[in-house]
């Protein structure tokens, strides 16, 4: 008996036994039965066939580890990771130090999300050293207010004054970083859309209900974050308190834009924490 035969007993099997119609599970039965009869293979072998095959997939959680408490970037790790895993179907909790978070969502997306992101953070943190080495954002000034030397009770000048400095390197590095994230969430969002699109539009017929199914799937698994969630209260996200750099941001976005999405195998393996 080969698999064709026994797949087609199985989804009518299947078909039978999740029916809340007594009528309709009749005729799924009887269908299956005859084209049992006509194959010569027993019901049993079909569902043992069934199991084996089609297990059922369920929402699991996963931890992941960003990196060791006091490390610098784990912020923009994260930030990488939560836009990898939006365009995956993962829901995340943050560690409040952002040295892990908490994947909800298929196994299967689970690790298609660590798979990426074990290469694109990778190439994020190369591509930000490049850019800092190169001395780029040095052209670009950042300006602040900053306090008067002697401004004192009954000072008649200014207490404060404006002061312009050249862009400090950890500012560059936290804005390349945060760019290159978006830039890769974008360029992910994008490309699931057009899978989904495409996947709805092959279904002219409505025979494999896709909407149906991927709406079903969202529902799962929104329901199966709320009732394992412990999280409290919001994650802060990144910030570069000493100032903004354009050039900076601007360069992480092109390399964002270039980064390599599928194919390639995580460097070295199996994915270690990453430093900084």
């Amino acid at each position: 008996m080969s698999d064709k035969y026994l797949t087609k007993i199985a989804a009518l099997l299947r078909k039978a036994e999740t029916t809340d119609n007594d009528h309709e599970a009749d005729a799924y039965l009887q269908a299956a039965q005859r084209l049992a009869t006509l194959s010569s293979v027993d019901l049993a072998v079909a569902r043992a066939h069934s199991t084996a095959q089609e297990k059922r997939a369920v929402p699991t959680q996963r931890t992941i580890t960003i990196g060791e408490q006091g490390r610098r970037g784990l912020r923009t790790f994260v930030q990488l990771f939560l836009e990898i895993g939006r365009a995956n179907n993962l829901t995340c909790d943050i560690a409040r130090n952002s040295t892990r978070v908490f994947a909800y969502g298929f196994d299967t997306d689970i690790d298609a999300v660590e798979a990426l992101y074990s290469s694109l953070v990778i190439q994020m943190v190369r591509a930000s050293d490049e850019y800092i080495k190169s001395k780029r954002y040095t052209q670009e000034k950042v300006g602040r207010w900053v306090q008067v030397e002697g401004a004192r009770p009954g000072w008649r000048g200014p207490a404060q004054e404006w002061q312009e400095r050249p862009v400090h390197a950890t500012t560059a590095r936290v804005n390349f970083q945060q760019a290159f994230a978006a830039r890769i969430g974008a360029r992910l969002k994008e490309a699931t859309t057009q899978a989904r699109a495409q996947a709805v539009q092959a279904d002219t017929a409505g025979a494999t209900g896709v909407e149906i199914v991927l709406r079903a799937k969202e529902v799962e698994l929104q329901d199966h974050y709320r009732a394992n969630t412990t999280a409290r209260g919001s994650w802060r996200g990144t910030s570069a308190n000493s100032g903004y750099s354009e050039l900076a941001s601007r360069a992480g976005d092109r390399a964002g834009r270039t980064a390599r999405l599928g194919g390639e195998k995580a460097i070295g393996g199996a994915r270690g924490a990453i430093s900084g």
